[in-house]
């Protein structure tokens, strides 16, 4: 996915057309963060650029399950004793309800038995036994996370939590809520290319977001024209190994079978009001397959998407209203 707004500083627009843009980037999250927005004055810029680098560096810090004193991974060490939450976990744990709910447990933050298991960042990957893959998966679920107010806690010893399927695009918005309590009124928050954006870019009219062809990493396909929603693209291309009987085995794994998505679908790029609701939207129609994913996609109010299937596109019933016409 590419952001195709004009920078202001080599603008070749006439001065009276465009207008004063601030930028920020940062490293977080396993990925650049990058701001665009137009602020109301520098010290308004500044601040803004200090709040949302120092909350996404906590962020990171409380909710990574790579960090040994982050809450998830107390959460992962505690057995199934109670931990107590924050209003911030609480708030991301209720999300993470919701989606389980309503993607039927497509969406699922209990998988890290499973995601163990496949370790692409081995130095030589190995596919999993089917027996191992089975005794994973008996540790899975979100089902089996019990919640009360201010706690929550593992049903089942040996099970793990992970919100690397929601937390940077939930990251994306409570950084773009932090802009818009400022009253930026122009304003994109783009995380790894998961992004949120509202009025116009530098030139003027929607933002224009190019959207990458699976097959050509690095170029795009196609582009959508969007302003005041979030847009995010899942796939399997960029990230995966080749097994020893030659299968590409993507990053995306099935909660239903404890292995990598084997469906035909290279990327699901989606629209939505929310990052959170777009992010998990694409990677749950991803997993879902062109027909059921688009079901989904149809499913959820004010949400619409793209399917590449190997080398056709299905598209949701309105996806072509944002669709840039070449």
């Amino acid at each position: 996915m590419v952001i195709t707004a004009e920078d202001p500083k080599h603008s070749t627009l006439p001065p009276a057309t465009r207008r004063d843009y601030a930028r920020l980037e940062f490293q977080a999250l396993g990925t650049t963060c990058s701001l665009l927005f137009e602020a109301p004055s520098y010290a308004e810029a500044t601040a803004f650029k200090h709040e949302a680098a120092t909350w996404t560096e906590s962020f990171e810090n409380r909710f990574s399950r790579f960090k040994p004193d982050s809450l998830v991974s107390r959460i992962n060490a505690a057995g199934t004793d109670w931990i107590v939450l924050d209003p911030e976990a609480e708030s991301l744990f209720a999300l993470c309800d919701w989606f389980y709910w309503s993607t039927h447990g497509i969406f699922d933050p209990a998988m890290l038995p499973v995601i163990a298991l496949w370790d692409y960042h081995a130095p030589t990957p190995v596919v999993p036994a089917d027996e191992a893959v089975a005794e994973a998966l008996a540790h899975c679920g979100w089902q089996h996370v019990e919640r009360r107010k201010g706690q929550i806690r593992l049903t089942k010893p040996g099970m793990g939590i992970d919100v690397g399927g929601i937390g940077k695009e939930y990251a994306v918005d409570r950084v773009f809520d932090m802009g818009r309590k400022r009253g930026l009124r122009h304003l994109m928050v783009d995380f790894g290319h998961d992004l949120r954006i509202c009025g116009e870019p530098p030139e003027g009219g929607p933002w224009r977001v190019g959207l990458e062809d699976p097959l050509k990493p690095g170029r795009c396909w196609g582009g959508v024209a969007v302003t005041d929603h979030a847009v995010t693209t899942s796939g399997d291309y960029a990230r995966g190994f080749k097994s020893p009987g030659g299968s590409i085995m993507g990053h995306i794994l099935d909660p239903r079978t404890g292995r990598p998505v084997a469906n035909g679908c290279r990327s699901v790029s989606v629209i939505a009001p929310t990052c959170t609701e777009a992010g998990v939207l694409a990677t749950s129609a991803f997993i879902l397959g062109h027909e059921d994913g688009l079901a989904l996609l149809d499913s959820h109010f004010g949400a619409e998407g793209c399917i590449w299937h190997e080398n056709k596109t299905y598209e949701s019933r309105r996806f072509n209203d944002y669709a840039l016409q070449n």
